[in-house]
Parts: C-alpha cells; structure tokens; sequence
C-alpha cells in the first residue's frame, strides 16, 4: 500500500512548499538538469532502475527536484512512469547480443575475448579529490582534448558485440544446467498485483527494481550466512542492449523476423553468478554442483546487479525459516516506493487512533491504582 501526503490546513500546505522551494533556491544558484544528467551517472542509473523507466534526462529532472534525495526522485518518476501510454512492446532483448563496454569474471583469469575493465572505481583510491573543488569547464575541456589527442595516437578497441558467456563454457562441460526458454508471458508487478508464489518474471522485476540499499543490504545477509556459501562472479556486463520492435504491419501470415525496427540501446549491468550446491544422490551420496543467480538493472548499476543475483539464487531455495529465502520476507520490503512511503506515512496526522490508544493506557493506569488502593 503506498502512502501520500494527507491534505490539511492549505495556507500552512501553500507556505510548506514555498518554503522548500525557497530551501532549493536560497543561495541563488540553478542546477541545471543537463549537470545533472551529466555529472551524477551513478544515481541517474540507480533511479532509472528502481523507477522501471529508462530516461536519463527524466531521472536527472526527477533528482534536481527531489533535492537529491534517491528515494524522492523514484517516487517522482514512477508517478510519471503511470501516466504513459504503452503503444509497442519490444522483443526480447537477449544479452548476447549487448554492445560490451565493460566485462570482468572473477572465476577464470582468462575468458574468451578477454576482461574489460571499461569505467569503474573498482581500482582507485577511495581518497577525497580536492582538486576537483577548482574544477571549471576550461581545465574539463583541456583534459579532454589531451583524452582525445592521446586516444587518437593509440585508440582503444570500440565496444565489442556477441561476445560469447563465460557459463557457456562450463555448459560445455556439463558443470552447470541448461537454461531453457521460458514462452511463457511474462508477469508485470506494474499492471497486477504481486501475488504469492511468485512467479520467476515476478521475483526479477521486483528485485532490479527494489531499493539499491535495500537490495544490497539482504544480500549481503545472505553471504555472511542466511542460507548461501560464498558466491563467485562468474560474469559481469556492462553495455549496450539494441532493441527492436515490430512492424506494426506484421500480421500471423506475414511473420517476417526481419521486419522489425531498431529504436535504439538502453544501458544496462548483467550479472551471472556462480553458486557452489551440494546435491544429493542415489544412495545418500552427495556431489558439489554449480548453479547460478541473475542479475539485470539499467544503466551501470553493478552493486545491484550482484546483489540481485544472490537474492535471486537465495529465494529460488525457498525455505521460508531463513529470511533471505522467504519470498514474501523479501519482496515486500524492498521497494523504495512503498517502504520509503509506508515509513513517511507516521509523520501524517494520527490523532484519532493514538487518543484512543492513550485513552485505553489511562484506564488500564487508573485500574491499576484502584486495585492497588484496594489491596
């Protein structure tokens, strides 16, 4: 159930929002929602990927607005999200065909087509730059023409389409499952509720689309010993997805799978995560296997996509006595909407049910001392 503000006294509502409004603009500065867009990557992708919309120039106009506040600027845009039409739906996107900028496997130090390191902190030093305090668009623009210059005298490799999945490779060798094609329609959390058991498409939705923090935080219960041994990155995505809708002329006797049309690439982080299992066999002997989680969010979200993955193994173990394998547990209290709203809700007027509550605290206290002056 989300929760809204409740309306009340609308001269005190009207100074409310020309105050915060005043809180935005006091020191008479714009930021512009190009800045934004331009300069605050990571939290454009992290609220494009809780909001299910894909629009950097949207998520950084929902970020100016929210103040910053992640959790505010989801809200935001899913509102808006609802308020769209849905006039196509695209074809499946499959990854093997992602644009890779960046890909990295932390099981094989050598994978086919080799690591991408591509853009990532992964390898810098968490220390305060305070250089970039006397940053201005000429010292940006001088380094990146020096980028550029360099570049151009030894150019790296273009981004690299198809390369081929590391878990292919253990396919190969029988150490992990197949993962056949579902043709089943996929659920949508958006348009109907959730329901229990979830479905798989229901549980993935939920998950890429659950509050970073939230997501991350229950994963990370999960590998300190909530249900799960130590999971390896079997491979990490970063890259471009084409996507492709039909022709609206397509008809069942004209079934054309090159009549489609490319509308353009969304950014998105792919994990696939290596999870050792033990299963039983005939006789009571057990043998070490390898399974897998997955994880998918839009633009270069990889904390989420890895922790994604791991709730995703965790909850298709399903033992409702550990938390993190309780599906119910887990999808109903990740979504930054409805947690963030349902928390926010206690700051809205409950007079009528707390003077009840208070009422039943003094008879229960005034019973007490009768019986005490009874004694």
């Amino acid at each position: 159930m989300g929760y809204v503000a409740v309306k009340g006294g609308t001269r005190a509502i009207e100074e409310s929002l020309n105050r915060i409004q005043y809180e935005r603009v006091k020191r008479g500065k714009v930021l512009e929602v190009e800045a934004v867009e331009a300069g605050m990557r990571g939290l454009v992708d992290q609220v494009m990927s809780e909001s299910s919309l894909y629009s950097e120039e949207l998520a950084a106009l929902a970020i100016k607005q929210a103040e910053g506040s992640p959790e505010e600027a989801v809200f935001l845009l899913r509102a808006y999200r609802s308020t769209l039409p849905r006039k196509h739906y695209s074809r499946t996107v499959r990854s093997e065909e992602m644009r890779v900028e960046r890909r990295i496997s932390a099981s094989f130090k050598d994978i086919p087509g080799g690591q991408i390191l591509g853009a990532t902190t992964d390898y810098s030093h968490r220390l305060l730059d305070f250089e970039m305090a006397e940053e201005t668009e000429r010292t940006i623009q001088d380094w990146l023409e020096n980028f550029r210059r360099a570049d151009e005298a030894d150019p790296a490799e273009a981004p690299i389409d198809r390369l081929p999945k590391v878990l292919d490779y253990l396919r190969k060798e029988g150490l992990i499952a197949d993962c056949p094609v579902d043709p089943a329609e996929p659920d949508d959390v958006t348009r109907t509720s959730l329901t229990f058991p979830a479905s798989r498409s229901e549980k993935l939705q939920v998950l890429t689309r659950g509050q970073t923090g939230a997501v991350t935080s229950l994963a990370y219960a999960v590998i300190r010993g909530y249900g799960m041994v130590h999971p390896t990155v079997g491979e990490l995505r970063v890259g471009q997805f084409p996507v492709y809708v039909d022709s609206p002329l397509r008809t069942a006797d004209n079934d054309d799978e090159d009549e489609a049309y490319y509308i353009g690439e969304i950014k998105a982080t792919e994990v696939e995560m290596l999870v050792p299992a033990t299963v039983e066999k005939e006789g009571g002997r057990k043998e070490l296997n390898l399974e897998f989680g997955y994880g998918l969010c839009y633009g270069q979200n990889e904390t989420k996509a890895i922790a994604m993955s791991i709730l995703d193994k965790s909850l298709e173990r399903g033992d409702k006595s550990i938390p993190t394998q309780n599906e119910e547990f887990v999808l109903f209290h990740i979504d930054s909407v409805e947690s963030t709203g349902f928390i926010s809700h206690l700051k809205m007027p409950h007079y009528v049910t707390f003077q009840a509550k208070l009422s039943d605290v003094r008879k229960t206290r005034k019973g007490q001392t009768g019986e005490a002056e009874g004694e």
